[in-house]
């Protein structure tokens, strides 16, 4: 009996005591990863909802507008157009150099809903199985894929109508999709945005990021020895990996970190970091698996690293694209502030110099070309600027709707015995309102001979 209580203690003293080195105390918390991400994927599905919505970011196609911060852009504002779309794609190869592989874990859409088409899959499944546990295997399959299939369409509805809204007014939009317009351009185009997106949701999902993005491939010629990796570090004399795989399991890119940080699947998402150090906490030992500054580099928010370090800014070259990327930025905001709501051009309408109108005076055409890009009615005032007062204006004010253009010939008109023959310099001063946006436009004036 002795020895039995002998061994016992020597048992119990063998489990209730640490088998990790003295100091655990100072390990790290376990990173959080995984909640972090899908905060930022409903952030940033939200706000795919509501640009169509908010005018904030929205291509027009039937109307050839562009809509950008609140502005709306018209076609032919084409250098405003081709910078903004040049800096979003800027954005993005910059923040492919400085952090890898973050826009694809935590902003591209793709991503994001091939992450909730899994969970979704996997969540009905579950479901399924635990309410119909008395129905056979191959019947719940059934009912797994068909409930799985019915959600997956009427998501892939709602999703193509906003995607398609990004591109046609949402209203119209609404009513060809109540409709079941398939005959107009947009109707079709509407259907087979949700074909597409359906067959993605249930079939292609993550296999577009493997085989087809090209994003990956570019983020690899963009990366260098700087770049944010996830990187798998353990002592070669000193294995701690347990082989609990766990990090293979949580990675719905179905790879293996341990293998190299390098492998073109792996998009950043840290859900393998997160797994790794939620296992070895229970054994009092720090995860392997890290967020490094290149693969020799610093972990990720070291203490000991000066604060521009640690947001990414690591060397001249990092400092000189955040530079281009804030001076890009001010710039665009600036050509977007200095741009008026009115867009007026004068030109002179020399096919004939004068005519003679149905008073008898002698008159030169000016073809006004109004734009009117702003939200409300407008109305343009014109005023002549001589220092012969004979001429005079016919028309001095042009209306417009929201949104509207006119091509209007407005006439300079005198006497036919007012002024000698010549060419007297004038001047059209514009003044529109709401707004009270002003222009000038140097113009001459020509007097023929008379017969």
């Amino acid at each position: 009996m002795a020895t039995r209580i002998i061994i016992k203690k020597s048992v119990m003293a063998t489990v209730s005591t640490p088998t990790s080195a003295p100091g655990n105390a100072a390990l790290p918390p376990v990173r959080r990863y995984h909640n972090f991400r899908k905060t930022i994927h409903l952030i940033c599905f939200l706000i795919f909802v509501a640009l169509p919505f908010s005018n904030l970011m929205r291509f027009d196609i039937p109307r050839q507008r562009f809509y950008v911060f609140g502005q709306e852009l018209w076609i032919n504002e084409f250098a405003i157009l081709f910078f903004t779309l040049m800096f979003l794609l800027f954005g993005i190869a910059a923040a492919s150099m400085l952090y890898g592989r973050v826009y694809c874990s935590y902003a591209c859409p793709q991503m994001i809903f091939s992450e909730a088409s899994l969970a979704m899959e996997d969540r009905i499944r579950r479901w399924i199985n635990k309410h119909f546990i008395q129905l056979s295997p191959a019947v719940r399959t059934f009912a797994s894929r068909f409930l799985f299939y019915s959600t997956g369409l009427a998501a892939s509805v709602f999703l193509a109508f906003v995607f398609t809204s990004y591109f046609v007014e949402p209203r119209d939009l609404l009513s060809r999709l109540l409709t079941i317009d398939i005959v107009t351009a947009g109707g079709i185009a509407g259907a087979v945005t949700t074909l597409i997106t359906f067959l993605d949701f249930a079939f292609v999902r993550t296999r577009f990021c493997k085989m087809i993005c090209p994003y990956g491939y570019l983020q690899g010629m963009l990366s260098d020895k700087q770049t944010l990796l996830v990187v798998y570090r353990d002592s070669e004399e000193k294995k701690a990996c347990i082989e609990c795989k766990k990090c293979v399991r949580v990675c719905h890119m179905g790879i293996d970190i341990r293998k190299s940080p390098f492998q073109i699947e792996c998009i950043h998402c840290g859900e393998c970091v997160e797994a790794c150090d939620d296992v070895l906490a229970k054994l009092k030992k720090p995860g392997l698996i890290h967020y490094t500054w290149g693969e020799q580099g610093k972990m990720l928010g070291a203490k000991d690293e000066p604060w521009y370090y640690r947001i990414g800014l690591r060397d001249p070259k990092r400092a000189v694209v955040s530079f281009i990327m804030l001076f890009y930025f001010t710039g665009l905001m600036i050509a977007l502030s200095m741009r008026h709501p009115m867009q007026i051009r004068v030109q002179p309408d020399r096919a004939t110099l004068y005519t003679t109108n149905a008073q008898g005076e002698t008159t030169n055409k000016f073809r006004f070309n109004i734009d009117n890009r702003g939200s409300v009615d407008a109305t343009v005032a014109i005023v002549l600027e001589s220092s012969q007062k004979a001429l005079h204006l016919t028309t001095d004010r042009v209306a417009l709707k929201a949104g509207g253009s006119v091509e209007q010939t407005i006439e300079v008109a005198t006497a036919p015995d007012a002024l000698a023959p010549g060419v007297y310099p004038i001047t059209l001063h514009t003044t529109s309102e709401p707004g009270g946006t002003k222009a000038s436009f140097p113009m001459t004036f020509v007097m023929p001979k008379q017969k």
